[in-house]
């Protein structure tokens, strides 16, 4: 049980200098040198304004930030790399983890334990030293702690092998308290059962260890067609879900990018194009076999399918190169149908308003949607076969002003989304108590704000899609 903090209180530069003389990173606050950049993340829409920032370099110096915020009445935040849907941090402590890059690899027992400041191409390059290979996300940067928290939607092998929160062993965390916890399934297990998708509701995780798999290659990567052709591409590509063994992840994008990604160096580049992204874990030659009728759809401005080594994951589904300011919406398509895709077509093919830069539609199902055999944790099953992003590039610092930015298309879709959420995918404006309750079924929403006062009874762990503690 968390101790009961002080009332909050203003922070003089004695209190600041002793909590750096116990830190082994900087500690920052507003003016400072440094401090900027410390806050900074991936995307430059959100505010980081915290009264003040620790950059920890280890689980001691989480320790003394929480405690420290605690003494202070203050809430924490935490952030890795800033991919991951937040909302601006104004005030308290902010912790930033991405000093914390200590990777150990267990080839016999195939598992990795990853300190909180991991990248994904940094542990994907180390297990691949041993010809194993983790539930990744889509982008070499993102942070592998909270992309994991929040159930963790692999574009590689999601259908095939399930949540990336379903493959973790054991997590440290640093709780309200201050102090540093060892969850897993013999341990603090109701702790550990709402880490895995309650994401930071209940603690500063410091590290975690998680399965792998021996998969070294994937016959993978994207197709590009002209945006004159997302009527042909869609219906292509909905034949393909239909019929898409578990080994089989994809999703279908429509772009409108102000110019071409790099790749687009040698091809041509059109205001409207039509990305297929694949990942086939098997046979090159059955892969190929697969997605033909994709390739037959129309024609190919840019074939990038190819067996490749799994290192290279991030040119399946590449996001950006670099920070950039954006505003995120997400839901959960139940079925495409024809209605759908010619809603699809209507709204965001190339005779539409500009708007949205990207949306996605990416392929659920398989494991993902399999409740029986897996290891018990708040991250629920998804009663939907597509997850929709929509990502549009705004001015830095707009974030707040243009929250709402996307939520019209959706409403071009509304027949056919879940009423469902997933903790992973909920955007600024999903910060509600039904926004966030949505992203849980009933009972295991109530559990969890069972653990959450057990854990973190005064709520200090509040800068992010909270979920109240009971009572």
């Amino acid at each position: 049980m968390a101790a009961t903090p002080n009332a909050r209180r203003d922070i003089t530069a004695d209190d600041v200098a002793a909590l750096a003389a116990r830190v082994s990173g900087p500690v920052l606050r507003a003016g400072e040198i440094g401090f900027g950049d410390e806050a900074s993340t991936i995307n430059l829409s959100l505010r980081y304004e915290p009264d003040v920032i620790v950059g920890a370099t280890d689980a001691v110096d989480v320790q003394a930030a929480v405690r420290f915020a605690r003494e202070h009445g203050l809430p924490v935040a935490v952030v890795a790399t800033g991919h991951g849907p937040a909302r601006p941090v104004t005030e308290g402590v902010l912790i930033t983890t991405r000093r914390m890059t200590g990777v150990t690899i267990d080839q016999a027992a195939r598992t990795a334990r990853v300190e909180a400041g991991v990248r994904w191409q940094q542990a994907v390059d180390e297990a691949a030293a041993h010809g194993l290979a983790p539930l990744t996300g889509s982008a070499p940067s993102v942070g592998v702690v909270g992309y994991t928290l929040g159930g963790g939607l692999s574009v590689t092998l999601g259908r095939a092998y399930g949540w990336a929160a379903d493959q973790v062993r054991s997590i440290d965390v640093v709780t309200a308290d201050g102090e540093l916890r060892h969850a897993s399934a013999d341990t603090e297990t109701d702790l550990f059962w709402a880490l895995r998708g309650g994401k930071i509701n209940f603690g500063v995780v410091t590290a975690l260890e998680f399965g792998l798999f021996p998969v070294d290659r994937l016959y993978a990567g994207g197709l590009f067609f002209s945006g004159y052709n997302l009527r042909e591409v869609l219906d292509a590509y909905r034949a393909l879900a239909e019929r898409a063994p578990d080994n089989l992840m994809s999703s279908v994008a429509v772009l409108r990018m102000p110019a071409a990604p790099p790749a687009f160096h040698a091809a041509p580049w059109e205001p409207v194009m039509v990305h297929v992204r694949v990942s086939y874990l098997g046979d090159p030659v059955e892969g190929e076999r697969l997605i033909a009728p994709l390739r037959d759809a129309a024609p190919v401005l840019l074939d990038m399918v190819e067996d490749r080594p799994y290192r290279e994951f991030g040119l399946i589904a590449p996001g950006p190169a670099r920070p950039i300011a954006t505003v995120e919406q997400f839901a959960l398509l139940k079925e495409m149908p024809p209605e759908a895709a010619e809603a699809i077509v209507r709204v965001a093919g190339p005779d539409a308003e500009p708007g949205v830069n990207i949306i996605d539609f990416r392929h659920l199902g398989g494991a993902l949607a399999v409740s029986e055999g897996r290891q018990p944790s708040a991250v629920d099953p998804l009663d939907a076969e597509f997850l929709i992003i929509l990502s549009t590039v705004v001015a830095q610092g707009d974030g707040e002003e243009r929250s709402a930015v996307g939520l019209d298309l959706l409403d071009a879709l509304r027949p056919w989304l879940s009423d469902h959420k997933h903790a992973n995918f909920l955007a600024p404006s999903d910060a509600t108590e039904s926004g966030i309750r949505g992203a849980f079924r009933p009972a295991t929403y109530e559990r969890l704000r069972d653990v959450k006062a057990r854990f973190d009874p005064d709520n200090m762990f509040r800068k992010s899609h909270t979920i109240p503690p009971a009572g």
